[in-house]
């Protein structure tokens, strides 16, 4: 009982900062909040950590800026050199148009191009952030291990003892099958890690709050990883069931109908798992935001109005972030077992073995 009042009030407190955090930011603007624009600020990456915003001055974390110009080579600088000026070397960050929210430069006829950009933005600060955490939490099971053996173990290993064990044994053997050994790295990996960025999507203050499982580029490059995997470790019947399948020989040739199709599901698997994570969570953070907005949106239809739905606000915007944690560990969860699932079916056997 105890633990769940911890949670509740950890879970308040979060929705609670969120809101103070949001009002911090609008209760002097004197036109009415466009929900579109701010759910899209908050749930996009930028490149500075805005942390809250007090009277007129914004607390907020200057990040490396790292781009590279065809015409004027390197350059490197703090994201708050556009804070004092809009255009810095040549730079600036674009309002509108195909680049909106980049940085981007004329050329000599006018023309908006985007640089070569590799700046640590708000998600690589927070990718950063959160692998760093995942390697400290793993070392310090493992050295645990190292030093006490395997025997009954307390607190924090335990708990992750269990979270470790559960993935390994209910998702990973039977998913992948007897030769799941080389693979558990791997999917423990994935699992702790959109799990941890997810928790961290939910906390609103630093160092949480930034969006990065909800990122494209991030679902895109954890979905790319998985295809290698499959493939590469496919075996000679994975293939031969993809290029020559079993089926009537007038579905294979002249026209290849079935091999197409084939070829086709490998590419719709990992597509389907970056589409799958990133949509959720993007889905989860925006709906918070949406909530958390009504209180602003209300506030012309009178006292009455307003504080009857800053209420109702609060109610489902804690209901949702109840819902958020529940999604934050089936998504992880997904994610490794499709994963899983994937590799196990590249790994099959000549049926004359069975």
């Amino acid at each position: 009982m105890n633990r769940f009042l911890k949670i509740l009030i950890i879970v308040f407190g979060s929705i609670f900062s969120a809101n103070v955090t949001i009002a911090s930011e609008v209760k002097n603007e004197s036109e009415p909040i466009n929900v579109r624009e701010f759910i899209l600020e908050h749930v996009s990456d930028s490149y500075g950590w805005h942390i809250t915003k007090i009277g007129e001055y914004h607390i907020s974390i200057p990040l490396p800026i790292i781009l590279y110009s065809s015409t004027s080579g390197w350059h490197v600088f703090l994201s708050s050199a556009f804070h004092h000026t809009p255009v810095h070397e040549g730079f600036y960050i674009a309002h509108e148009g195909e680049y909106k929210g980049k940085i981007v430069e004329k050329t000599a006829n006018g023309t908006e191009v985007k640089p070569f950009d590799i700046s640590i933005t708000k998600n690589v600060l927070s990718l950063l952030f959160s692998s760093t955490l995942l390697i400290i939490i793993i070392l310090s099971v493992a050295r645990s291990y190292k030093k006490n053996g395997f025997g009954p173990k307390k607190g924090f290993v335990a708990f992750m003892e269990l979270f470790i064990t559960s993935v390994n044994d209910d998702v990973i053997k039977p998913s992948v099958g007897k030769d799941y050994k080389p693979y558990a790295p791997y999917l423990l990996t994935v699992f702790f890690f959109i799990f941890i960025n997810n928790i961290l999507g939910l906390i609103p203050i630093f160092p949480g709050g930034a969006n990065v499982t909800g990122n494209i580029a991030i679902t895109f490059v954890l979905a790319i990883t998985t295809f290698l995997i499959v493939n590469f470790s496919g075996s000679k019947e994975y293939w031969r069931e993809i290029l020559w399948p079993d089926v009537p020989l007038w579905l294979k040739a002249p026209v290849p109908l079935m091999p197409l199709i084939e070829l086709i599901g490998i590419f719709t698997k990992p597509f389907a798992l970056m589409l799958r994570l990133f949509a959720n969570m993007l889905a989860g953070h925006s709906i918070v935001l949406g909530l958390t907005a009504l209180v602003f949106v209300t506030v012309s239809l009178g006292p009455v109005m307003n504080v009857s739905m800053t209420v109702v606000s609060v109610v489902f915007s804690v209901f949702i972030a109840f819902i958020e944690l529940l999604v934050a560990y089936i998504q992880a969860y997904i994610f490794t077992m499709l994963s899983a699932v994937f590799i196990g079916l590249a790994r099959v056997e000549p049926h004359h073995k069975h």
